[in-house]
């Protein structure tokens, strides 16, 4: 990885010279200096991702591989969801809990051998879940890695990202959940069948090296460059979790409506906490939300208990929408609830998820 300046100290991806020349606003994010927007702004990035393709530099997210004869056994005990369930070939998200059911990290597996599995982390939380997956490993026969360095990841959603990137590739891409050695452009890729926009679309694991000439490629497909904050807008509308504003140590999995990725019986760390608020039923929930005026953001309280976790005006939909978290008794689809924002109380209706339906 190139470094940044010695006063900034923010590390730079593979592709940090195309944002720039692309005209990209570079801001500060997890420690890395990433675009936040291109020149045609967020709506359009948005919009572009919904209507045809968007292309997305998610380098800065971390990558674990774990390996050995104890590996799936391990991942079995770390991670909330069923590992033994995943083939070859196969990708599974779960959640990475504390003993106290605390959420440390989402996070997708995919195993890509018997015995040879590659867990990617959140940017922010990528040094944290590489010690708790070393501390975690005593007694298992496995041997953990920190793999970052060796990826560079490109994010190719919306409804034409299969085709765009198929027009580099030797053979068919792997179908949605599944993931593929496939040859892009003479180079080995990663090719997976998952993404975070509620599009179809796929992500490449590179080497850092071929992450240039596979943006310009894509690119010239047709694909639209988009940062960070279009990333955000569109995982909000199909109420994918952010860590650090819907996920967080201090709240549970079955809080946040991530019950679907908890396998109890497994035995995973914190599933006897887990298993107790299940069966006991949450004291809040994680619902989202639609405004007929304003925007909501992070930290607003919501009247009568809760608060806000995200927040933003909807491209799609032009409305204001968000999640929060609120008292299980306010959880239900149509109920109204008051938010506070900004010293000014804004009404807002509890919707069904995904707010976006496609």
């Amino acid at each position: 990885m190139a470094a940044a300046s010695s006063d900034t100290a923010l590390r730079r991806t593979p592709l940090y010279d195309r944002h720039v020349a692309a005209g990209a606003k570079l801001v500060p994010f997890a420690g890395w200096e990433m675009p936040v927007q291109y020149g045609e702004g967020v709506k359009a990035e948005h919009l572009a991702t919904r209507a045809t393709a968007g292309l997305f530099d998610v380098s800065h997210m971390g990558e674990i591989a774990t390996s050995g004869p104890g590996a799936e056994a391990f991942l079995q005990h770390l991670l909330s969801n069923d590992v033994t369930k995943l083939q070859t070939g196969g990708a599974q998200y779960s959640v990475l809990c504390r003993e106290d059911g605390g959420v440390l990290d989402d996070l997708f597996t995919y195993r890509l051998g018997a015995t040879d599995f590659l867990t990617v982390t959140n940017a922010s939380n990528h040094e944290k879940d590489l010690a708790w997956f070393q501390q975690q490993a005593a007694g298992f026969d496995v041997e953990i890695e920190d793999a970052h360095s060796r990826y560079a990841m490109l994010a190719v959603q919306g409804p034409q990202a299969r085709e765009i990137v198929q027009a580099l590739a030797d053979s068919p891409l792997p179908d949605r959940f599944t993931c593929r050695h496939r040859m892009l452009r003479g180079q080995r890729v990663l090719v997976c069948g998952t993404g975070y926009t509620g599009e179809d679309g796929v992500e490449l694991l590179c080497d850092p090296a071929d992450a240039p000439m596979l943006w310009t490629e894509i690119v010239k497909r047709g694909a639209h460059p988009a940062g960070l904050a279009a990333r955000d807008t569109l995982r909000l509308e199909v109420n994918y979790h952010l860590y650090g504003n819907d996920l967080m140590e201090s709240r549970g999995p079955i809080e946040a409506g991530l019950g679907w990725a908890c396998k109890e019986d497994t035995g995973f760390v914190g599933s006897e906490a887990v298993r107790a608020v299940r069966e006991a039923g949450p004291s809040e929930k994680l619902v989202a939300f639609t405004m007929a005026s304003g925007i909501a953001r992070q930290g607003n309280a919501v009247v009568g208990g809760g608060e806000v976790t995200s927040g933003t005006m909807s491209p799609s939909l032009e409305i204001g929408i968000g999640m929060a978290y609120v008292p299980a008794a306010m959880a239900a689809e149509g109920t109204e609830l008051q938010i506070d924002v900004r010293g000014r109380l804004r009404s807002a209706t509890v919707a069904k998820k995904p707010l976006l339906k496609k």
